[in-house]
C-alpha cells in the first residue's frame, strides 16, 4: 500500500523516518522511499517476533521491544508475535545446534513473555496492539502442507547464501535448524494475510529470515511489504551487551532484581552511554543533546548514566521501584536512610555487593574480615581506628565495638562500609 503525501508529517518537524535514523536505529531496509513513506505516513500494521528460548526477554531484547513502541506512538499498530513455533525449532547459531527445548516448556515461557510484553504498548485505540502466536497457523500445518506451500518457493542456493549457514556448513547443522528461515518467512505471509501487516523489523543477525519473507510474499502474488533491521548493541570495551558477572539483564523482577538491573545502566561506560540514550530514551533530540552536554561539563556526576537508569527501571519496573532502586544506591553510601529501604530492594543492593551469612555476630572487626572488606583482623582493627569503619553508616570508632540483633534491618541485615565506596553485606542466618 502507498501512503498518500497529505498524511506525511508537516514541514519543520521531524519524520519517525527522520528519528530513527538519528538515532540509530536503521541498519539495513528494503526500498527506502517507500520504506519511508510507510513509517512517516502512520497506521500499518507491523511485527516484530520474539523467540521463548528463555522464561524472560533480556535488555538485549529491549531495542526491539522500545522500537515498536516508537512506531506504535506515531500512529502504527504493532502485532507482537511470541513464537510457540519457531521456538520449538530454534534460529541457526554459528556455533553449534542448538538444544530443543520441549514443548510444554516452551508453551510456558510464550506465556510469560507475552505477558511481559504488555507494559510497553497499549491495547486500546486506533493503533492498538495485538499479541500473535505463530503456532496457531504452524501447528495446524501437516508435512506435506508445509513442503507444498511454502517450500516450494524457496530455492536452496539463496539459503544456503546466508551468512549463519554458510558458517556451519563444515562443522554440520540439521535440517531442523535450516527449515527455521521458511517458518518465519511464513510468519510474515500469514501476518500480512490475517492482519494485512506491511512492515517487519528485527535484529541485523535477522536480516536473511526479514528478506526471504519480504520475497516470499512477493512469490505468492501479495505485497509489497516493507523491513528492516536495527543495528545489534554492542560495548566499547568489547565484552557482551547485557551481560555482568553474575549473567544476563532479565526483564522478570525475579530473575534480575529491579535494583541490580538500575545498577546495569548506571555502570554503562561512558563511551557508551550516548549511543544508548539514543537506542533506549524516549527523551527528544534536543534533551539528549543537552544531557550529553552536561555530562560532558561534569562526567564524575554520571548525569547521563543516571537518567538512562531512571528512564528504564521506571518504563520496566514501575516507579515505585525506581525509587527504590535511587534509594538504596544513595542509602548503601551513606547519603540516605537504610531503614527506609524495603526488605526485597535491601537484599537485592546487599546480593549484588556481596553478601555473606553467619551463623552468629562477631565483633566489627570480625565483620569486616569475614564479608571480605579487609583481608585480616589486624587491618579491620586500624580502619577502625583510623575512623574508616562503618555499620548501617554509624561510623564506628572503637575496635573492640560489637553490634547485637537490636542493628539487624529487617531483623537480618547489616550494611558494612569502608570509607566511602567499599562495602557489603551481612545475614543472620535464622
Amino acid at each position: 500500500m502507498t501512503v498518500s503525501d497529505s498524511s506525511l508529517p508537516p514541514p519543520g518537524r521531524d519524520s519517525l523516518t527522520d528519528d530513527l535514523l538519528w538515532r540509530g536505529l536503521i541498519q539495513d531496509s528494503t526500498d527506502t522511499d517507500e520504506l519511508r513513506r510507510l513509517l512517516d505516513g502512520g497506521g500499518a500494521a507491523f511485527y516484530v517476533g520474539f523467540d521463548p528460548t528463555a522464561p524472560s526477554l533480556h535488555v538485549g531484547h529491549l531495542v526491539q521491544v522500545l522500537t515498536a513502541r516508537r512506531l506504535q506512538l506515531a500512529g502504527h499498530r504493532p502485532l507482537l508475535l511470541v513464537g510457540g513455533a519457531t521456538g520449538q525449532i530454534g534460529d541457526p547459531k554459528e556455533s553449534a545446534e542448538r538444544t530443543l527445548n520441549p514443548p510444554e516448556v516452551v508453551a510456558g515461557w510464550v506465556e510469560r513473555i507475552r505477558e511481559q510484553l504488555s507494559p510497553f504498548v497499549s491495547y486500546t485505540g486506533e493503533s492498538a496492539a495485538q499479541l500473535v502466536n505463530n503456532l496457531d497457523w504452524t501447528g495446524e500445518m501437516s508435512v506435506v502442507e508445509f513442503l507444498r506451500d511454502v517450500g516450494k518457493h524457496f530455492p536452496v542456493n539463496k539459503m544456503l547464501a546466508r551468512e549463519v549457514v554458510k558458517a556451519r556448513l563444515e562443522t554440520g547443522i540439521s535440517f531442523t535448524e535450516f527449515s527455521y528461515q521458511l517458518l518465519q518467512a511464513n510468519d510474515f505471509f500469514e501476518l500480512h494475510r490475517r492482519h494485512g501487516c506491511q512492515l517487519q523489523f528485527g535484529g541485523s543477525d535477522q536480516w536473511g529470515n526479514i528478506t526471504a519473507g519480504v520475497d516470499y510474499i512477493r512469490r505468492r502474488g501479495a505485497g509489497p511489504v516493507q523491513a528492516f533491521t536495527t543495528p545489534l548493541v554492542t560495548r566499547s570495551d568489547g565484552t557482551k551487551f547485557g551481560k555482568t558477572e553474575g549473567g544476563s539483564v532479565w526483564l522478570d523482577p525475579t530473575m534480575t532484581s529491579p535494583y541490580a538491573f538500575y545498577q546495569f545502566w548506571v555502570n554503562v561506560d561512558d563511551r557508551d552511554v550516548d549511543r544508548y540514550l539514543r537506542f533506549f530514551s524516549f527523551r527528544s533530540r534536543e534533551e539528549l543533546e543537552e544531557l550529553a552536554k552536561a555530562t560532558a561539563e561534569r562526567p564524575q556526576a554520571r548525569l547521563a548514566q543516571r537518567a538512562l537508569a531512571e528512564e528504564l527501571t521506571t518504563l520496566v519496573h514501575g516507579e515505585r521501584e525506581m525509587a527504590q532502586a535511587v534509594a538504596a544506591s544513595q542509602a548503601l553510601f551513606g547519603r540516605g536512610s537504610l531503614e527506609d529501604l524495603t526488605l526485597a530492594t535491601l537484599r537485592a543492593a546487599l546480593t549484588e555487593a556481596g553478601l555473606v551469612q553467619l551463623d552468629e555476630l562477631p565483633d566489627v572487626a570480625g565483620l569486616l574480615r569475614d564479608s571480605g572488606l579487609v583481608p585480616s583482623l589486624k587491618e579491620a582493627r586500624r580502619v577502625i581506628a583510623e575512623g574508616g569503619a562503618y555499620v548501617n553508616n554509624n561510623r564506628v570508632t572503637e575496635v573492640d565495638a560489637t553490634v547485637t540483633e537490636s542493628d539487624l534491618l529487617h531483623d537480618r541485615y547489616l550494611v558494612l562500609r569502608r570509607g566511602k565506596r567499599s562495602f557489603a553485606g551481612v545475614e543472620l542466618r535464622r
